[in-house]
């Protein structure tokens, strides 16, 4: 499913080789103290896989040597080397502020497993008071009975895969729930107790803006803590893209996106919810994604799971991709990392600015070059930079900045 977790992607990129023992550099102590530490968990399983989707996930026949059943025990394992990893770093005790299970649909494997790994990660690290515990869910994938379990488990946030209301866009993205289902899930997760965050993808191939109006206002009605509204990527190798190469599909339209992502940030602001990052609106601050925060403002987490990312002081790793070579180097002692990379102080520096500027709160001007300040000045004239806050020291998009958010960073950095 499409959702506010990072995504566990496909294909892996290059890098430096990563330990076997999974050990971390000296460097990732500096700072760490005034670092959160967040958990990902992936879970690689979906009924159906749907066309769109390029990340890491696999339906049943799909996989040999691995199920629904033996994955949460590899992810335990690889709990259990994290805490030891991080203790031999020297870095210092810190309770998670947040736990995501994401995939994938976690909720493929019932509540048991889900807060058996939960638990394990309470008593390996704690959790903060208050802490973000979400857990991905698609309309036709949970019921009240297993929100019930995972509420009394120490769930507090379910985030739903709705996407859209649209039976002809559902159809195109090959999702498997209908309309009527999404009203049912997410009353029945305000049932058990738990916030509720809604996810959207504006800009399927054949979708009208009148349709997406339709998708938003449904939303709304909803009445969700959160929602998430992300533009259609339309990923090299999925089955979406062999359609539109074949002609069965038009190529999304750029233009018509970005008509999609005004009309959706007009409705949630009218409807009382405030953009906190480039595609998430929250209620309130105390309902903006903990989790998803800690990703942007580069915070510590360690990714659970077969492909799955993690970030610790600077330093990035990621698993192997499939869940038989994830599980066996785990039963072996093996740290499943795949490979890695420590960045160096400008690449850290470039990568504050890449996330901090989707943000509401954007970056101190000072992040940036002096040498830019005409170029800033050129983006306050044309509206995409705040002209008030820059004035007081801060860079924060407008919202026809955040339509071009990725060359306004090109152009800065």
């Amino acid at each position: 499913m499409r959702s506010g977790s990072p995504p566990v992607p496909s294909s892996l990129p290059e890098g430096d080789s990563a330990p076997a023992d999974g050990r971390l550099p000296p460097g990732v102590v500096d700072g760490a103290p005034e670092r959160s530490l967040g958990l990902y968990v992936h879970i690689p399983f979906c009924a159906v896989r749907c066309g769109y989707c390029d990340f890491n996930t696999y339906t049943a026949d799909e996989l040999d040597g691995v199920s629904r059943d033996s994955y949460p025990g590899s992810a335990l394992l690889e709990m259990d080397l994290a805490a030891t990893v991080l203790s031999e770093a020297g870095l210092p005790p810190r309770k998670l502020s947040s736990v995501f299970f994401g995939g994938g649909t976690p909720t493929l494997l019932g509540p048991e497993p889900l807060l058996r790994v939960l638990e394990r990660a309470t008593d390996l690290w704690g959790l903060t008071p208050g802490a973000e515990v979400t857990i991905e869910a698609n309309p036709d994938s949970v019921d009240k009975d297993d929100l019930a379990a995972l509420a009394q488990g120490g769930v507090t946030r379910v985030s739903v895969g709705v996407q859209s209301v649209v039976p002809s866009v559902l159809r195109t993205l090959d999702r498997t729930h209908t309309p009527e289902r999404v009203p049912l899930t997410v009353a029945a997760v305000k049932d058990a107790g738990l916030d509720v965050s809604v996810d959207l993808i504006f800009g399927s191939p054949g979708e009208t803006l009148e349709q997406w109006d339709a998708t938003v206002q449904a939303a709304i009605e909803l009445d969700p803590d959160h929602i998430s509204a992300y533009s259609l990527i339309v990923e090299p190798g999925t089955a979406l893209a062999r359609r539109i190469q074949r002609g069965e599909l038009p190529v999304p339209d750029d233009d018509l996106q970005a008509e999609m992502y005004v009309l959706a940030d007009e409705a949630f602001s009218r409807a009382g919810y405030s953009w906190y990052e480039i595609s998430n609106w929250a209620k309130s601050p105390q309902r903006e994604s903990v989790h998803n925060r800690s990703y942007w403002s580069n915070e510590d987490w360690w990714g659970i799971g077969p492909g799955a990312h993690s970030h610790v002081g600077g330093v990035r790793w990621w698993n192997v991709k499939h869940p038989s070579a994830y599980a066996k180097r785990l039963a072996e002692g093996v740290s499943p990392a795949h490979a890695r990379e420590v960045l160096l102080a400008e690449d850290q520096a470039l990568e504050r600015v890449l996330l901090g500027v989707r943000l509401r709160e954007g970056i101190p001007k000072e992040w940036i070059d002096p040498a830019k300040g005409p170029v800033i000045a050129e983006f306050i004239a044309r509206g995409l930079v705040d002209g008030r806050h820059a004035l007081a020291g801060r860079l924060v998009l407008t919202r026809a900045g955040r339509l071009v958010a990725d060359h306004l960073v090109r152009e800065l950095t």
